[in-house]
């Protein structure tokens, strides 16, 4: 379904207001000459009748500029979700085609053990995959419920942390050893659930392996700040974010250019995941990059134990 453009009835809302600002100066220009020329100035009645007619034009104008934001936010979510379900809907039945081939092939043929192997680890795969689909859209509701709940006071070790999901990277997409590099620091204890911020490292692991190109180089600074804060800074040289999209890859449904999305599958809801868990938290986000193909840093700050 192609995607309607924004521009028409934004563009008539502007328009719209334009007439409305001009109609109303107008207006008022004209009673103001009118009794001018009169010689009389304003009468009582019509200095009542010039201010309630300058606020009544203002309520329009206010009204018409509402009406034109929300109108052009509707069509930016329904165009968001519209993506959202093409993008659901292909990674759901991509890996069941699959699946269901490979248990077609079984069923009819005999197969060689290896043969046989080869297609039940493709299954598995494809399993696997549908997993990680469900996974996204089900952190993406539960982290949406828990945001103005109340963060855990738990400690965590952040160094063990995420040493634990680099190796769950390695083994997953089998990574060599320098693929990822972790800078060496002393153990630093940030407040937070565990299974949440483990959730949080994990989606922006998986980004940088998913958006770098071959070999993959990503590297992951931890430091403490000044005010006490924990820092952590995951870069990776791949392909790059447009300036103009830092802002807008951390909002639901979003995902980059469609030259990217034609080359990497996902839903647009892992890095939502992340700033909404880190809100939780009291951490922040900030993503950097220096343009298209020139890699990407995203930036965590938590708050310490």
């Amino acid at each position: 379904m192609p995607r309607r453009s924004i521009g028409g009835p934004l563009a008539i809302g502007i328009i719209s207001m334009v007439l409305v600002l001009a109609l109303a100066i107008g207006w008022q220009i004209l009673v103001w000459r009118d009794d001018s020329q009169a010689g009389a100035g304003l009468s009582r009645f019509d200095a009542v009748l010039f201010v309630l007619g300058s606020l009544f034009f203002l309520f329009v104008f206010v009204g018409v500029v509402w009406l034109c934001v929300k109108l052009v936010l509707e069509m930016r979510l329904n165009q968001s979700q519209r993506a959202f379900l093409d993008a659901v809907t292909h990674e759901l039945k991509t890996p069941l085609s699959s699946f269901r081939l490979g248990l077609e092939t079984l069923a009819r043929h005999q197969l060689e053990p290896v043969k046989r192997g080869e297609f039940i680890d493709r299954m598995s795969e494809d399993l696997d995959r549908l997993e990680r689909t469900v996974g996204s859209v089900l952190s993406a509701a539960r982290a949406e419920e828990t945001l103005h709940s109340k963060s855990s006071k738990d400690h965590v070790e952040l160094l063990g942390l995420l040493t634990g999901n680099v190796e769950e990277l390695r083994e997953r997409h089998q990574l060599s050893e320098d693929a990822i590099e972790v800078a060496k620091t002393h153990p630093l204890d940030v407040r937070g659930n565990a299974n949440e911020l483990g959730l949080v490292f994990r989606n922006l692991f998986e980004n940088a392996v998913k958006y770098s190109n071959d070999p993959v180089r990503i590297r992951v600074g931890i430091e403490e700040v000044s005010d006490g804060r924990v820092r952590v800074e995951i870069s990776d040289d791949g392909i790059g974010i447009p300036k103009h999209e830092l802002r807008r890859i951390f909002r639901r449904f979003y995902r980059a250019g469609r030259d990217v999305q034609r080359q990497v599958s996902g839903l647009g809801l892992g890095l939502f995941v992340v700033r909404t868990l880190l809100r939780k938290h009291g951490g922040r986000i900030v993503a950097l990059s220096e343009g298209a193909g020139r890699g990407s840093r995203f930036v965590v700050t938590l708050r310490p134990a």
